[in-house]
């Protein structure tokens, strides 16, 4: 504050001159003591009297004059006190917890990748849950599992890679009539008909043809015996101990698998290349198969990429699947979840979605301060007032509840003037930091020179606390 200082001189009004003003009362006294008495004085003495009553007075005005410039003086240059700055710490909006939707029936779990910042470190495992986690029938998930199996022993470069021509003989052939009769999904596969490995691969995961599972299951390893070898060995070196295949289609209701193997299982197949842009596939053209539709009919829905449906009649509805969220964060969410055991089709697609729009929304602006807002005041003793203020509106980006801690900063500044910024207000929530700056609204003026004259016990106070 100009004018103020840390440390100076301390100072106290100056002494009234009492002594000159009780001599020249004692004066009066005695000139009234001795009017009765004038005749009986000599001239020269009362002229010499007069004249010391005279400069007694002019002594005392002197005084008097001198200590009346000393006070005001004093008061005009008397140091004051710094403004009293009064803050209050905005406070933290309440927020209500977010709910996930998750399933009423059956067994489900949910996986979130590039999300542990804000839901923790366990999210990128199995985040959220419903039922139990008891092996069930997965169907025809288990194509998925056939396809990763073939994959491991013939590798395909990339998702381009057509990999080796597989030739159908009449035996493939007669897989058609075999599935056809026991109520599975089929795919034409004419005798002598040639197709890359890629392609066929596409026949038996986007229609789920059970016929192109066991025909090239068989052909790559020889034997369905040899198939089931090879994939309790790729199994156990992947660690799915709660998983069990006897079969490459999943006709069986002896294919089983718990929600967190399935989870797992689905991050190795959005992984390779080209079992994640099969599955994403909504529709291909397959020279000797005909125009192929992919079971999943979520593709495409509420970020929806893969991975694959099954089911073996109601209740067995199943759905391992993989989407893409984007919840306003830096990058979008990578979500794997499953569903095993719901009644139908569409309850399992509703019960998806759900699940899916119950985590976007989760995540959320929190309005935080409004610009202008009031965060503390600034008062003197002589009544110039002015308010700190939040610069700028501030909200944060965070999910659900969490927790958010809020710190103000305020500095002394040189000047008390409307606009000057004395500090900020600090906001964390999870990953992220949202700052706003502080600012004075309003001036703070000097105390008037009327006020400073006014007021000497309160100069006196603060010289006296400098002191």
């Amino acid at each position: 504050m100009p004018g103020a200082t840390g440390e100076g001189t301390s100072m106290t009004a100056p002494d009234q001159p009492g002594d000159g003003l009780s001599d020249f009362a004692e004066l009066m006294s005695h000139e009234q003591e001795f009017t009765g008495r004038r005749e009986r004085i000599a001239p020269e003495v009362r002229r010499a009297r007069r004249r010391r009553g005279l400069i007694i007075t002019a002594a005392c005005l002197v005084l008097l004059l001198a200590a009346s410039g000393g006070y005001v003086g004093w008061a005009l240059t008397a140091p004051v006190d710094p403004p009293e700055v009064t803050t209050q710490t905005p406070q933290v909006p309440a927020i209500e917890a977010a709910t996930v939707a998750t399933a009423s029936e059956g067994a489900s779990a949910i996986s979130i990748s590039g999300a542990d910042a804000y839901l923790g470190e366990g999210a990128s495992g199995i985040w959220s849950s419903s039922g139990t986690g008891d092996p069930r029938p997965i169907a025809s998930i288990t194509k998925l599992i056939t396809a990763l199996v073939i994959l491991d022993a013939v590798p395909l470069a990339s998702a381009e890679d057509p990999g080796p021509t597989i030739t159908f003989t009449k035996s493939d052939h007669d897989l058609y009539d075999r599935y056809y009769v026991q109520g599975a999904t089929i795919a034409p596969m004419p005798t002598g008909t040639s197709m890359s490995l890629h392609d066929a691969l596409a026949a038996m995961l986007i229609p789920s043809a059970s016929n192109y599972a066991e025909a090239l299951s068989s052909r790559i390893f020889g034997s369905q015996y040899a198939f089931l070898g090879a994939t309790r060995t790729w199994l156990s070196a992947h660690g799915l101990t709660g998983t069990t295949i006897t079969e490459p289609t999943g006709i069986s209701p002896r294919n089983t698998s718990t929600p967190a193997d399935l989870v797992a299982i689905g991050k190795l197949a959005a992984a390779h290349p080209a079992i994640a842009q099969i599955v994403a596939t909504s529709s291909i053209d397959l020279p000797g198969a005909g125009q192929l539709s992919n079971t999943n009919g979520l593709l495409g829905t509420a970020g929806i990429t893969g991975l694959k449906t099954g089911t073996l009649g109601e209740g067995t509805y199943c759905l391992l699947y993989t989407a893409t969220l984007d919840v306003g964060a830096a990058d979008p969410l990578a979500v794997t979840g499953v569903l095993l055991g719901g009644a139908s089709r569409e309850s399992v697609n509703a019960a998806v979605i759900a699940s899916l729009d119950s985590i976007r929304a989760g995540f959320h602006e929190v309005p935080l301060a409004t610009s202008g807002q009031e965060v503390g005041t600034i008062s003197t003793p002589w009544g110039s007032a002015a308010r700190l203020v939040v610069g700028e509106a501030a909200s944060i980006f965070t999910w659900s509840d969490t927790p958010i801690a809020v710190t103000m900063d305020i500095k002394t500044p040189p000047m008390y003037q409307d606009g000057t910024v004395v500090g900020s207000v600090t906001w964390t929530a999870g990953p992220n930091t949202v700052t706003a700056p502080v600012a004075i609204e309003g001036s703070i003026d000097q105390p008037s020179e009327w006020w400073r004259l006014t007021h000497p016990s309160q100069l006196a106070a603060m010289s006296d606390a400098r002191g």
